[in-house]
């Protein structure tokens, strides 16, 4: 099946690494074009592309009913990365394009981030040649204690959060709805606080999608880790910027999906 991708992955359980296949959800673009208006670029699974476009057109208020789309066509980029562009002819609310003059395309990965729409080329950040490692039972011990750190995930269980370990000492927490708010609040603490962000390791609570792995890359940060997978963009990503990137991290167990080399057992 095209939505799920195979690939050969570091796995870790106890103090034994294993390279095993693994199977990884496929991210793609899905550029929605209205009237021949660009309108919006969003992150997803390709599937049900079509009816991800009706709705999502509904729910931007660019159309008042579905009744109002003529014809919705999905058509197959070329490119390295396999992208989409939905052709939509419909009866468009009037005051929802004219709004889209004054604020530009929307780009939707987790909310409207626009780091969601990602190419490698335009990420301004080099590759990453940090010499940085960590032992797997710090990452195993980090993570167990993680979300007790994060008041408001404690108090609410309705936020994200993110965490940077410099050492026992110096950490920074970010929480927020949306999920690459929290690494962008976790890092901009530690630089407020003159932390060296090539030498730590960053843990968050979603799923690893590529707007995610990007920032980290941006900012240098040499592994980030979940508790939950990544997509096949974010292994991409991690693959070409030489980041650590990890899945899955419970108990003693995670998935080493590229650059297994900063991860000591």
């Amino acid at each position: 099946m095209w939505t799920i991708f195979k690939t050969k992955i570091t796995k870790v359980v106890g103090d034994e690494k294993v390279d095993v296949e693994d199977s990884i959800i496929r991210e793609v673009q899905l550029t929605i074009v209205v009237n021949g208006k660009k309108i919006g670029a969003l992150m997803a699974v390709r599937v049900e592309l079509k009816e991800l476009c009706a709705g999502y057109l509904i729910s931007e208020n660019i159309i008042k009913d579905v009744c109002d789309i003529k014809k919705i066509e999905i058509e197959d980029e070329s490119g390295e990365e396999k992208n989409f562009r939905a052709i939509v002819d419909a009866d468009t609310v009037k005051d929802s394009l004219d709004k889209l003059d004054l604020q530009g395309v929307i780009v939707s990965g987790c909310g409207r981030a626009l780091s969601a729409h990602v190419s490698p080329k335009a990420i301004e950040a080099g590759y990453i040649n940090s010499e940085y490692r960590i032992d797997a039972d710090l990452l195993f011990a980090e993570m167990s204690k993680f979300y007790a750190q994060c008041p408001l995930y404690e108090q609410t269980g309705c936020v994200h959060t993110a965490k940077l370990y410099i050492d026992d000492s110096h950490y920074f927490i970010g929480e927020d709805i949306a999920q690459h708010n929290t690494i962008d609040k976790a890092v901009g603490k530690a630089r407020l606080a003159g932390a060296d962000v090539k030498k730590s390791f960053l843990m968050v609570s979603g799923r690893l999608s590529s707007e995610m792995v990007a920032k980290a890359v941006m900012h240098q940060v040499p592994i980030l880790a979940s508790r939950t997978a990544s997509t096949c963009r974010g292994i991409n990503i991690a693959d070409r910027f030489g980041l650590t990137l990890i899945g899955f991290v419970r108990g003693e167990k995670m998935n080493i999906y590229r650059n297994p080399q900063r991860i000591n057992i």
